[in-house]
C-alpha cells in the first residue's frame, strides 16, 4: 500500500495534463501511486495516456459527471493512507510531498496539511492579494469569506474524508469551499509557508470563469454546515453574518440581471 494516493481529475486538458503528471513523477518523495480520472474528455487525453509508463500510474476514463465525482472515483479506487489532489492545470514543486510528510512527522495529529502557492495568470507570475493569505490552525471562520485552501496544495488523511464526507457531487462549483468548511469546523489544519505548487489561471475553461453567481453555492455550503450541529455559538454567529453579507449582494444581483431562478430559495435560506 502506498503512503499517499494522488488523484488528478481531468476533462479536456490534454495540453496541461502532461505538466501535472510530470510534476508528480518528479517528486523527491516516492511512496505514492497516481490515479488519473478522465471525466469524459473528448480531446486526445486517452491517446496521450497511452504514452505514459503504467508504473505507479492508473488511468480511468468515466462519463462526464464533474470534478467532484472524478475525485471521489479516485478515492474509491485508491488505497493510500493519505490522499493528495492535483488539478490537471496545476503543477507541484518537486519537494511538495516531502515537505508535507516532514510536517506530518512533527505534528501527527493534524489530518490535513496545505501550503503556499505561486500564482501564474496568463503566463505571468502575479502576487496574491492580502485577502488570499493562507493560515494553519483553527481557521474555520477565516474560511467563510472565500476558499483559502487549494485542492492542489492539500494532503489529508483518508480517514478524514470518511469522517466528514467526501467531495459533494451536488456542487458544480465551490465543492472545495464546502469540503474545507466541513473539515475546519472540526479540526485544525497544518500550513507550510513555503510554496508547494504553481497554480495556473486565466484560461477560458476554468470553472470559476464558466459559472456566475458562485456565492449561491457558498451560501448553500454555509446553510448545510449550520444544519449539521457541529458549530459552537461563535461560529454560528460568524456563519450567519457571512450568509447575510453574501446573500444581500447575491439577491441584488439576481434582481439587477432579472435572474430570479434561485431568488426565492436564497431568500428562504437567509430567513431561517
Amino acid at each position: 500500500m502506498p503512503r499517499v494516493s494522488i488523484v488528478i481529475p481531468t476533462f479536456n486538458r490534454a495540453s496541461t495534463l502532461p505538466r501535472a503528471i510530470t510534476s508528480v513523477l518528479q517528486q523527491t518523495f516516492k511512496d505514492f501511486d497516481l490515479w488519473i480520472i478522465d471525466d469524459g474528455s473528448t480531446d486526445h487525453t486517452e491517446k496521450l495516456m497511452e504514452t505514459w509508463s503504467k508504473n505507479k500510474i492508473h488511468y480511468i476514463k468515466q462519463k462526464n459527471f464533474g470534478v467532484s465525482t472524478a475525485r471521489n472515483s479516485g478515492i474509491k479506487l485508491s488505497t493510500g493512507e493519505w490522499l493528495a489532489f492535483l488539478d490537471s492545470d496545476d503543477e507541484w514543486l518537486p519537494q511538495k510531498l516531502q515537505k508535507q510528510f516532514d510536517f506530518i512527522e512533527r505534528y501527527p495529529k493534524i489530518p490535513l496539511v496545505h501550503g503556499e502557492e505561486i500564482w501564474v495568470r496568463n503566463g505571468k507570475r502575479v502576487n496574491a492579494k492580502h485577502i488570499h493569505q493562507k493560515f494553519g490552525g483553527s481557521i474555520f471562520q477565516k474560511c467563510l469569506a472565500l476558499c483559502l485552501i487549494s485542492p492542489s496544495a492539500a494532503i489529508m488523511q483518508r480517514s478524514l474524508l470518511a469522517e466528514v464526507g467526501a467531495w459533494d457531487e451536488e456542487f458544480i462549483v465551490c465543492e472545495d469551499y464546502d469540503l474545507w468548511l466541513k473539515i475546519t469546523a472540526k479540526h485544525e489544519v497544518g500550513f507550510i509557508s513555503d510554496p508547494l505548487i504553481k497554480k495556473y489561471g486565466g484560461h477560458a475553461d476554468q470553472l470559476s470563469g464558466k459559472y456566475k453567481a458562485m456565492d449561491f453555492w457558498r451560501i448553500k455550503a454555509m446553510k448545510n454546515i449550520l444544519e449539521n450541529g457541529l458549530l459552537d455559538s461563535g461560529d454560528i454567529k460568524a456563519v450567519k453574518n457571512e450568509m447575510q453579507k453574501k446573500g444581500e449582494i447575491l439577491l441584488n444581483g439576481y434582481k439587477k440581471h432579472n435572474n430570479m431562478e434561485n431568488y426565492t430559495l436564497v431568500k428562504k435560506w437567509l430567513e431561517t
